[in-house]
């Protein structure tokens, strides 16, 4: 018998997913993303029992994929744990995409999903899933932190209190139980002394002293430094933004690093790696740079110019990060410093002033200047600010049709609000935003704390532009739109997709209908699979496969109750009272019909395929 929402538990026991319940409430977990179905029932009747309370609220999606998508989102975006589930066997495999783009990424989750009952195992039960099945614990053990299959409810705190310690061990990643539905429906004895999971997840600061000398030194005796900052700096922007400031270094960032930085900032140079910039090549290939630190990366193709010998992989490389797997990609390095990323430059800091202690006293505040000149320029034309090369500067002003790229995404920063999130997906959206996107992140040094023991106030924000790095799945950005928007109510969210990946997960965006979530859907419309047909040209390949039809997403938009403009000329994008779209309770979709002639800069990405 199922546990149904009125079923009694004995007074001495909890059922084992108010136990689920409890522990993530307890680490701040507000939503669980997921479908519901037979197997997962229990879950949901503890579910409806929190939100009647005011507790831990369920999210339907509309695919499990976009469930982990969301809970990816979430997870990035608010430091927390993202929590989704689904149902037995193919609810189960729906997931593997979404997953395995959080363990690329090493995103806390917490996956659930259930099994058919002990009892029925080994007897071709529907959706059966376990080890005499379909296995879908086997499969998740290739990109999981760690995965169990919960064979006695006795084991039932314990794996969920190690699932949820390994999400967040570092790195980061996602998690999986799978528990069969005998166990979900039942109960567990209350324990008097209770687990504290609060003490279970405090990680301490370690620090290598050795080491970090030895950093301090190549660093007093380097000519020119130039600093990569990559996405391991997420913690820790304003620390970054305060050493370049007192070094006085030029920067560059990685495609996934651009999140934390201001691309305004006067010592900036661009992106290096996919869709970079040439300014940010011909900065780290200058003859006087004999240092170059690159912070929190993983090196890979993406962020590392497709393993450029020349720019970073060379024995000017000093390799500083907290994952130390991301040290097999810099065996060339003159240095690897592993270890707590902000402790690390709080050192460089420290050194700083012991080497010039009189320097804050003779030097004015360098951030009340920049951003005196920042809010000045910004008001007259912020084209101004750029301290980098566009491939294309002409395009960005070019207001012909159909709309160039370029021009589009120059304009967005102009049309939303600075607190706007952008969110990239994978294709050609992907490497005109990460080339020409630049939300306007007004940090130029360190804020100011608002409270005590707060480094940074963004230190667990996922940044202002979001994109899916390393595993890179098309459709990504929908589900993960919502996950954003839920973990920032209050800031308006623009999810700039393809028409090809809205066409795999477009079905989301109910989600985002039935949340009232402030969500702008900005379908870049060439009926194409741009990066495809891109990449066969310049690779001089068949032209095969990449067409898509005309279809109005307008009208598809307009046909869920969800409003809708069709964007053809600069005129009609101009003309859009963004400032009403941005206070609406729930979404809006703009169909873009953009240029579909124009080359998108993915060279990086053919020269990897060679």
């Amino acid at each position: 018998m199922s546990l149904t929402l009125t079923q009694a538990v004995p007074q001495n026991e909890i059922a084992t997913c108010e136990l689920l319940l409890d522990y993530l409430e307890k680490i701040g977990v507000e939503y669980v993303f997921g479908i519901p179905g037979g197997a997962i029932e229990p879950l949901y009747n503890a579910l409806a029992k929190s939100e009647k309370r005011g507790g831990i609220k369920a999210i339907t999606a509309r695919h499990e994929t976009g469930a982990v998508f969301m809970a990816d989102a979430y997870a990035r975006n608010t430091g927390k744990l993202g929590v989704c589930c689904s149902t037995t066997g193919p609810g189960a495999t729906n997931m593997i995409t979404g997953v395995a783009s959080s363990f690329e990424n090493n995103t806390p989750l917490l996956v659930i999903t259930p099994q058919t009952s002990q009892d029925k195992v080994g007897k071709k039960a529907m959706q059966e899933s376990g080890d005499t099945g379909v296995n879908v614990s086997g499969m998740f053990h290739f990109f999981t932190k760690y995965t169990s299959y919960v064979t006695d409810v006795e084991q039932f705190e314990h794996k969920l209190v190690s699932a949820i310690m390994s999400a967040f061990s570092s790195p980061g990643g996602p998690t999986h139980l799978s528990i069969p539905a005998d166990i979900l429906k039942s109960s567990v004895p209350i324990k008097q002394t209770k687990t504290n999971i609060d003490n279970l997840l405090r990680r301490p600061v370690l620090k290598d002293e050795e080491i970090i000398q030895d950093l301090l030194t190549e660093l007093r005796h380097s000519k020119k430094i130039i600093f990569v900052i990559g996405a391991g700096t997420k913690n820790c922007s304003g620390l970054i933004a305060q050493c370049i400031n007192e070094l006085d270094i030029e920067f560059v960032a990685t495609p996934d690093g651009k999140s934390f930085i201001n691309p305004y900032h006067p010592s900036y140079r661009g992106v290096i790696g996919f869709a970079g910039h040439k300014s940010a090549n011909r900065t780290l290939q200058n003859e006087t740079v004999d240092t170059v630190v690159v912070i929190g990366s993983s090196l890979g193709e993406f962020t590392s110019n497709a393993w450029d010998q020349l720019t970073l992989l060379n024995n000017k490389l000093i390799h500083i990060d907290d994952n130390q797997e991301n040290f097999t990609r810099s065996s060339m390095a003159k240095l690897q410093v592993s270890g707590h990323i902000p402790t690390i430059l709080e050192a460089i800091l420290e050194n700083n002033k012991t080497r010039f202690p009189d320097n804050t006293e003779k030097t004015p505040d360098k951030s009340l200047i920049d951003k005196t000149k920042f809010f000045t320029h910004i008001q007259s034309d912020n084209q101004k600010l750029m301290h980098f090369e566009f491939d294309e500067p002409n395009k960005t002003t070019d207001a012909s049709t159909p709309l160039k790229p370029q021009y589009l995404m120059t304009q967005l920063t102009r049309l939303f609000p600075p607190n706007t999130r952008y969110l990239a997906d994978t294709g050609n959206n992907l490497a005109w935003s990460i080339h020409y996107l630049n939300p306007y992140d007004r940090r130029f040094t360190k804020r100011r704390l608002t409270k005590r023991g707060e480094e940074d106030r963004r230190s667990e924000s996922a940044g202002l532009l979001q994109i899916c790095a390393e595993f890179c799945s098309m459709g990504w950005s929908v589900g993960s739109a919502i996950g954003t928007s839920l973990a920032h109510p209050s800031d308006p969210v623009v999810c700039i997709v393809g028409d090809g990946s809205f066409l795999m997960s477009g079905n989301e965006i109910t989600v985002a209908l039935q949340e009232k979530l402030n969500i702008i859907f900005l379908v870049m419309n060439d009926q194409h699979l741009g990066m495809v047909k891109h990449g066969q040209r310049l690779n001089k390949s068949a032209d095969i496969a990449n067409t898509l039809p005309n279809i109005s997403y307008a009208l598809m938009a307009s046909a869920m109750g969800i409003m809708s403009h069709t964007i053809e000329t600069a005129d009609d994008l101009l003309q859009l009272d963004t400032n009403k779209i941005c206070e609406r309770k729930g979404p809006t979709l703009l169909d873009i019909r953009i240029d579909a002639e124009e080359v998108p800069p993915i060279a990086t990405r053919l020269k990897g395929m060679k």
